[in-house]
């Protein structure tokens, strides 16, 4: 059976009876919660769920119609960029089906939103239908505010739903591989900090491969946040060392760092085996591993 997993990102992150909400919308019939996660300062909800293709597109779409009922972006303020109440909806392949074939299902999913819910849908990354969307920061640029007055112009005609934009914004549906996102935090509430190493590393200013990165001021304290597209160009110990390196240059030190959903396993021995000289990922052994296998 195939199987593949969405990650919406809903712009939400303080009323706990709407993501209640939004996690009860996704889980249709044949849907597997995996995780979710809210966070105040950037008024954000992620949700991770699995399954059979049909099942997820399901899901998703209920939470998306949830969030438009929801969720007024007119009133919305928070530290992470948004677009629309449901902000992003990649799907990724996990088994038994191609990228090419979630490019399908990610038309599929925007059709409907913008037929049966009367949203704007624009399509990103492995699903864009032209060069200058496929990144998620252009399509996001101009925020919300930024798309009331930009929605009429031939370069903003949505792929799917009508050009307007009311309190629920635009829906960004894509597919894609597997992305890591990743936070780390500062000991300093110094925010242009983290601006500078953000842009010290992103991919678009001449940073590290596959990178995106902005800095933000999350509970008092400077955060380098981050989305990691391709894991196996630049792992996670590559970017937390050079995150150090650069941090320690300006006199700061890191605090901690968070997964925001969930990475692949390999991800992880990777880091460990880097920092502990093991000798390599395979050398990470686990009693999980063991009786997996």
């Amino acid at each position: 059976m195939p199987i593949i997993e969405s990650v919406p990102n809903f712009s939400e992150g303080r009323r706990p009876e709407v993501i209640a909400a939004l996690v009860e919308a996704i889980q249709a019939p044949g849907v597997l919660l995996l995780d979710h996660s809210s966070d105040a300062d950037h008024n954000r909800t992620v949700i991770t769920v699995a399954g059979e293709p049909n099942a997820v597109l399901e899901g998703v779409f209920r939470a998306v119609a949830v969030a438009a009922q929801k969720i007024n972006l007119f009133e919305h303020r928070g530290e992470h960029p948004r677009i629309g109440a449901t902000d992003v909806a990649p799907l990724v392949p996990i088994e038994g089906i191609t990228l090419e074939e979630c490019v399908g299902l990610a038309h599929r999913l925007g059709r409907r939103i913008g037929e049966e819910l009367r949203l704007p849908v624009y399509l990103y990354a492995a699903a864009a239908t032209r060069p200058e969307r496929k990144r998620l920061p252009d399509i996001r640029r101009g925020e919300f505010e930024g798309l009331l007055e930009t929605i009429h112009l031939p370069e903003r005609t949505p792929d799917y739903g009508p050009a307007e934009v009311g309190p629920a914004g635009a829906v960004v549906v894509g597919a894609r591989p597997f992305l890591v996102a990743y936070n780390i935090y500062l000991q300093t509430p110094d925010v242009e900090i983290a601006r500078n190493i953000a842009k010290a590393i992103r991919e678009s200013s001449g940073g590290l491969p596959a990178v995106q990165a902005k800095g933000f001021l999350v509970e008092g304290q400077a955060q380098v946040s981050m989305n990691l597209l391709d894991v196996e160009v630049t792992p996670l110990h590559v970017v937390f060392t050079e995150v150090q390196r650069l941090a320690e240059a300006q006199g700061v030190a890191i605090d901690r760092s968070e997964l925001i959903g969930l990475a692949p396993e390999r991800v992880i021995r990777a880091a460990a085996a880097h920092f502990l000289k093991l000798g390599g990922a395979d050398n990470v052994h686990t009693v999980e591993g063991a009786m997996r296998r």
